[in-house]
């Protein structure tokens, strides 16, 4: 490993570290595609695995051993060693986790070719919060869908509390931003796909009587709490789903409705127990 002893903040390099927010992380005009930041040994051996390249990784002298094996491919990828109190002077929070690495961002699919082979999709509408982005795909991936889309508005799932959230799983669902809702229905039409809104909705029927005679192809569409999902989503919905609710609570959180609602439309004929693919 080409290992750089921070001795001062002024040294080239780590700017992608210094006190840049996630929006500013984006925006770097090199590479074009702009980067993100894998927080923790796991996050980072999980972005590695999804194909991920890293630019530049900002790690304690402690954490050398364990990130050392996870770099063999990148030798020339430059690791910054810091004590502590550098490491927070310059990055403006305290790396409890010890390690960080600059990746550049993969290019993003066309919503087509992610979708083509697929028989479970999550659609997030407009929801902003990233704990709640990161929740989700932690459930997809672990109670199991093939690909995520987000809408044009969604939050950045590869934003560092999306990824933390979520355990890396981020890095390992297949995910892309589709378009506006008329071009998407298209898509999803074209590709074969029920579209099923989950929503408080006068028409909708219970998750039990939806899974009963479940589809061949599911798009699952999930809202930002609060407003729920748009009219638009309604309208390009071929059912409306509720999860029945006791006691006057008319909703779970959006991330905990995920993974009620992925369990009851899951393909059991994949249901395997394998992990998803990179993609």
């Amino acid at each position: 490993m080409q290992l750089v002893p921070i001795d001062s903040l002024d040294i080239d390099g780590l700017e992608d570290f210094a006190r840049l927010t996630d929006v500013a992380l984006r925006r770097v005009s090199e590479p074009a595609g702009g980067l993100y930041i894998a927080e923790s040994h796991k996050v980072i051996a999980r972005a590695l695995a999804a194909g991920h390249i890293p630019r530049s990784i900002l790690l304690q002298e402690q954490w050398i051993a364990d990130v050392t094996p996870l770099l063999a491919d990148f030798p020339d990828v430059p690791v910054y060693v810091g004590d502590a109190a550098t490491l927070e002077s310059l990055t403006g929070y305290h790396m409890h986790r010890g390690a960080l690495a600059a990746m550049h961002r993969p290019p993003l699919l066309p919503m087509e070719d992610l979708i083509r082979d697929a028989t479970r999709i999550v659609i997030l509408e407009d929801i902003v919060d990233h704990t709640n982005v990161g929740a989700i795909f932690r459930a997809v991936a672990g109670i199991g869908a093939d690909a995520v889309l987000i809408t044009p508005r969604c939050a950045d799932p590869l934003y560092r509390r999306s990824v933390r959230v979520s355990m890396g799983t981020v890095l390992q669902v297949p995910w892309t931003r589709m378009p506006e809702w008329p071009e998407a229905r298209r898509l999803l039409d074209h590709a074969g796909f029920h579209v099923a809104a989950l929503a408080l909705d006068d028409r909708a029927i219970t998750l039990d009587e939806f899974s009963a005679n479940l589809p061949d192809k599911i798009a699952l569409t999930l809202g930002a709490e609060g407003d729920g999902l748009s009219g638009q989503a309604l309208e390009a919905a071929d059912t409306t789903v509720i999860i029945p609710m006791k006691h006057g609570v008319d909703s779970l959180n959006v991330a905990a409705a995920s993974a009620v609602a992925l369990w009851a439309v899951r393909d059991q004929r994949a249901s395997d127990g394998t992990s998803l693919s990179h993609g």
